[in-house]
């Protein structure tokens, strides 16, 4: 039986994993049409990434992919880059083919391993935001999101596109993994109230209708670390989590780091490009909680990030509180619910 590429569990598994992604990304790169002289490795995620620079000074990033996405997803997203690039003009990671003229390829690797997909894409120069963003920062990543939303109203996806879901099934899903760990960092009567946000967050999101306005391709993880700045022009990268869904769901994931004075920001400068609907706020605080709750069943499997999210239960659950009782929240700061001595001696 062959083991999974990315298949690891230990500190000394990940050493082994970041061995075997070495000798396939100089195995990759003999594939591409490229006088390559500097290779770096940049981090492990869902990916394993590494920047290529050149003999003439272009820059590339090579990624190694784990199985979660199939080799016609990871095509599809490429696709997707390229027309946000070439017909809309937007700055953004676009595909390099390699010499046999594909975007996407399985690789060599040890024997014993499933064969990873590579891809390439061009290297998008710029500093990733760090502390303090500025209201004008906030501003253009509003006006930026915008101009992704009204591209992707306007794509029209080929023959054999393929790029996943995130709606209510993909909610559920991921909630059956937090089922399993919720009590490494919650006690058994908060995990009763997750559970009633997210009954009430199933239902509701079932009830929005889909249409061309307000539902299409989103990049589904755009983040202040997933923005780069260069001579103060914003671009977005990493769109490995990009996919089909609500565009208030795009946005709700990039409030969740930002002040409610920020958020009003950010969606006005969303709303100097493409307008939102009239009564959005309810709809989008739906989003804000869901997309809350996923980062947390994404985080519960890792026990290095236990620590975090016990720290953050006292303003998750405010939030999630005051969804619950059906006050608006979003441009209001919340207080912090007081934390019970026996809620930090969890396991």
């Amino acid at each position: 039986m062959m083991h999974p590429f990315f298949q690891y569990d230990t500190e000394e598994g990940k050493k082994s994993l970041l061995s075997r992604a070495r000798k396939v990304a100089l195995k990759a790169l003999q594939q591409y049409d490229l006088d390559w002289n500097c290779i770096r490795f940049v981090q492990v995620s869902d990916t394993i990434t590494f920047k290529i620079e050149t003999d003439s000074n272009d820059k590339y990033l090579l990624r190694i992919h784990s199985d979660k996405l199939n080799k016609e997803e990871i095509n599809s997203e490429i696709l997707f880059l390229n027309e946000l690039c070439n017909v809309h003009g937007l700055i953004v990671p676009v595909g390099v083919k390699g010499l046999n003229g594909s975007y996407v390829f399985e690789c060599e690797t040890e024997e014993g391993y499933q064969k990873p997909c590579i891809s390439l894409m061009r290297w998008i120069e710029g500093q990733q935001l760090s502390g303090d963003i500025t209201e004008s920062q906030v501003y253009n990543i509003g006006v930026m999101m915008s101009k992704l939303h009204e591209a992707s109203m306007k794509f029209k996806a080929p023959d054999h596109f393929v790029r996943p879901e995130w709606g209510s099934s993909s909610f559920r899903d991921n909630v059956r993994k937090l089922e399993f760990y919720y009590s490494r960092f919650l006690s058994n009567s908060d995990w009763l109230v997750y559970q009633s946000a997210i009954t009430r967050i199933e239902h509701e999101v079932d009830r929005v209708p889909k249409n061309n306005q307000n539902y299409g391709l989103i990049h589904a993880d755009l983040h202040c670390g997933n923005v780069i700045f260069h001579e103060e022009t914003l671009y977005p990268i990493d769109f490995g989590r990009c996919g089909y869904g609500y565009y208030l769901y795009d946005m709700a994931g990039a409030l969740l780091e930002l002040s409610p004075v920020q958020r009003k920001i950010f969606i006005q400068g969303y709303e100097s490009v493409k307008r939102l609907e009239v009564e959005y706020v309810s709809q989008l605080e739906c989003f804000f909680i869901m997309f809350m709750i996923e980062n947390y069943c994404h985080h519960s499997s890792n026990p290095n990030e236990i620590s975090n999210l016990k720290a953050e239960q006292k303003y998750a659950l405010a939030y999630i509180k005051e969804y619950l009782d059906g006050n608006s929240f979003l441009f209001k700061r919340i207080t912090p619910i007081e934390m019970y001595e026996e809620r930090n001696e969890l396991t």
